[in-house]
């Protein structure tokens, strides 16, 4: 048996620059290819830990035994007497010379042959030296490249690795083809790539770690991002500043740094009537800067830079420089926000003609126009207010042929606000502009005005409608026309405002729209954009039909898309995911805020006693009337008749369920889900005794299609409420 040590693998994959967004994601998978393979060749650890810096990935794995341990393994063959043909197929997989080299054993069902050979363990620095190089190349960098006269492809060119396994350099290397031959591993680093460039050897992780320190490299990534956060915060409130948080630009800027030096430089005020918005983007996009906020939350003239570098003079050349290039990159922004102020965004809607939202659904111009029409009717429908939501989706896409937006395309939307206040909107019609897009992903803000509520259902569910009309549906983890954020978008903006909407129909009237819009471009060509908007509405109403056909295509279209997005929401609240497909098999519920109410209180119900003993006894019920219906070919939904109710406790039972249904249908008419839920549970009591005391399949004929009967009266009573046949368990 192998000896477990205390043996320490230390790897570091030395590079040129490593893009700063692959580092994290690296680092990770080849922790995991190298564990995968460490498992598979039979060495158990104690913990592996990745790092990453901008020039280099690196693992250390503890506890690894010194060999893999011996292997014993056997074969079962043929039956003893078995034909020669048999026999000699069995030696060969199993690489045996003859019979004699096989143990014969009874199993019980006669004397068998069986291959019993042993496999030696091996030392674990040759199985390293194997497993190093192979996780190397199964590496899934999204980019890649060859360099020099080599073939193998890296993230960027390499330059050394360290191997060492017990403080011991391992025998072997990497081969990156073409005459630049192996790369052969060895101790040796290097530090800073200006600070500390001098190579230097290590013997084990905690000198390498602490030599790279000296070096001027903080190896650990988040050591490094705590580092900036707290330097960046300390700059900022010396000048009674905050820094403006940003996680995304932290994660990135850590990797574009092996020794942090934050430093603070100034924005010129001539720039500061430039949406904040827009600098901030400016900085963080093209310069990687943190923005800074005064005590009243408005961006204040600073910004904050990371440098990877020590200077003499404590960075003010380092700032200065930094400043120069703002100025330059402020400076275009400014300019695109002057000249944006000269066209009205009414006047921008004409070219929104040349932008082709998709092949098969039109341009830009085209969605805007349904756009409106569907604001208009959600409007109605919530109590929103009309005139403001006709308008908010008449303009909302008019910010993108600005050339703020053309510069910077993260703040469309936003411009939107900025140029509809400017030239007088009022706030509901701004503030919906801006807010259209929202909420793009569980962290956002979920828009509750009425009016931006409005626009931005109508841009989702046009999107989805149409993408699902030319059947563009998400397919597997592909996505490529963000579906399932729309989806959830919808879902978000419903549940959180209590919108009591009926998709089928707001969705059937966005397919209406897609339609009639189709038909009047293949008729009048010229008929685009807003200039369609009354002959686009008036093509609607004539095409009832269509909604006829809408409705049965989302049975098993959109409304299904919506239940499986609904249960991506509800599971992250702690609901059952079958619990939801109960609810929604009971078909024509598409008010989500009903179906939620009635989801958690079924939740609630199956939960109780009382619950999750009917849900055993629907099952129980379902299954005998199923297994009876087949066999006699004929099903027991008929109305049980009273009069041939024997023992006591079907009468009890058919009398308890009568109540029940009767007590629950005004309930669950006026939506009280949990006074229905308290209604069943009282047949928890009739029914346990009906099934303790009554036999089902009685001789007599008559008596039992009865009483198979009023197991289907129990199946059905239940299945008002939720159809009890998807809940598990």
């Amino acid at each position: 048996m192998a000896q477990i040590l205390n043996n320490e693998l230390l790897i570091e994959v030395f590079s040129e620059e490593i893009p700063a967004r692959m580092q994290a994601k690296a680092a990770l998978d080849f922790r995991r290819l190298i564990v995968e393979k460490l498992a598979a060749a039979g060495l158990g650890f104690q913990a592996a830990v990745e790092q990453s810096t901008p020039r280099r990935i690196a693992l250390v794995v503890n506890g690894l035994p010194d060999r893999t341990e011996d292997i014993k393994e056997e074969k079962k063959g043929p039956r003893v007497g078995s034909p020669e043909q048999a026999v000699a197929g069995f030696l060969k997989s199993a690489g045996l010379d003859s019979l004699d080299q096989c143990e014969q054993r009874d199993t019980g069902k006669g004397i068998f042959y069986f291959a019993v050979t042993e496999k030696k363990g091996r030392e674990t620095a040759a199985v390293l030296a194997e497993i190093i190089p192979a996780a190397m190349a199964e590496l899934p960098w999204p980019k890649s490249m060859r360099w020099g006269t080599g073939t193998v492809r890296w993230v960027r060119p390499l330059h050394s690795i360290i191997a060492l396994f017990g403080g011991r350099v391992l025998d072997g290397g990497y081969d990156i083809g073409g005459t630049q031959g192996r790369i052969a591993f060895g101790n040796v680093t290097r530090g800073h790539r200006f600070l500390a460039p001098d190579a230097f050897a290590v013997e084990s992780f905690a000198d390498y770690r602490e030599k790279l320190r000296a070096a001027k490299v903080v190896l650990d990534r988040e050591e490094r991002k705590a580092k900036i956060k707290a330097d960046a915060e300390a700059l900022a409130k010396a000048q009674g500043l905050t820094l403006s948080p940003d996680d995304a630009l932290l994660e990135e800027v850590a990797g574009l740094v092996e020794w942090p030096v934050v430093l603070m430089g100034g924005i010129d005020e001539s720039f500061m009537d430039v949406p904040s918005e827009v600098l901030i983007t400016s900085m963080r996009t093209h310069q990687k800067y943190f923005a800074a906020l005064d005590a009243n939350g408005k961006m204040a003239p600073r910004f904050i830079v990371v440098a990877n570098t020590e200077t003499l003079d404590g960075g003010k050349a380092v700032v200065a420089g930094n400043e120069r290039v703002l100025r330059a990159r402020l400076s275009d922004a400014k300019f695109f926000w002057d000249q944006d102020h000269k066209t009205k965004l009414e006047d921008r809607k004409s070219s929104l003609e040349k932008i082709t939202f998709h092949a098969n659904l039109g341009t830009v111009a085209e969605k805007v126009t349904r756009i409106q029409l569907l604001a208009t009717e959600i409007a109605r429908t919530i109590g929103a207010d009309v005139k403001a939501a006709n308008r908010a989706a008449e303009l909302c896409k008019a910010d993108l042929v600005t050339e703020v937006v053309g510069e910077f395309p993260e703040v469309q939307g936003i411009m939107g606000r900025y140029y509809a206040k400017d030239q007088g909107e009022s706030d509901d019609v701004a503030d919906a502009i801006a807010d259209h897009y929202k909420p793009v992903g569980p962290s956002d803000s979920c828009p509750t005005v009425p009016v931006s509520v409005a626009v931005a259902l109508a841009d989702k569910i046009d999107t989805l409608v149409g993408f699902f009309a030319i059947d563009e549906k998400p397919t597997g983890s592909k996505d490529p026309y963000a579906l399932r954020r729309a989806a959830l978008g919808v879902i978000r903006l419903i549940l959180t405002n209590d919108l009591r909407l009926r998709l089928t129909d707001i969705t059937g009237f966005a397919f209406n729209s897609h339609y009639a819009q189709a038909r009047i471009i293949e008729h009048e060509p010229e008929a685009t954009g807003s200039n369609s908007l009354q002959k686009f509405g008036k093509a609607i109403e004539s095409i009832p039909s269509r909604r006829e056909v809408w409705s049965d295509w989302t049975t098993d279209g959109l409304m299904s898309f919506f239940a499986d997005r609904l249960k991506v929401v509800l599971r992250e609240q702690g609901v059952r995911h079958d619990l939801v497909d109960a609810v929604f098999a009971l078909g024509g519920e598409d008010d989500l805020v009903r179906l939620l109410a009635r989801v958690k209180a079924l939740q609630a119900f199956v939960g109780s006693d009382e619950g999750a003993n009917l849900a055993a006894a629907y099952k129980r019920a379902s299954n005998i009337v199923r297994i009876e219906e087949k066999k006699d070919g004929a099903s027991f939904d008929q109305p049980v008749d009273a009069a041939r109710l024997a023992q006591d406790e079907e009468k009890a039972l058919f009398t308890a369920l009568n109540e029940a249904s009767a007590t629950a249908k005004p309930l669950l008419d006026a939506e009280d889900f949990t006074g229905t839920m308290a209604a069943l549970a009282k047949l928890r009591g009739p029914v346990d005794a009906f099934f303790e005391k009554v036999t089902v399949n009685a001789e007599d004929k008559d008596l039992r299609a009865n009483r198979l009967r009023l197991l289907t009266q129990i199946r059905t009573t239940l299945n008002a409420v939720a159809d009890f046949s998807k809940i598990e368990g």
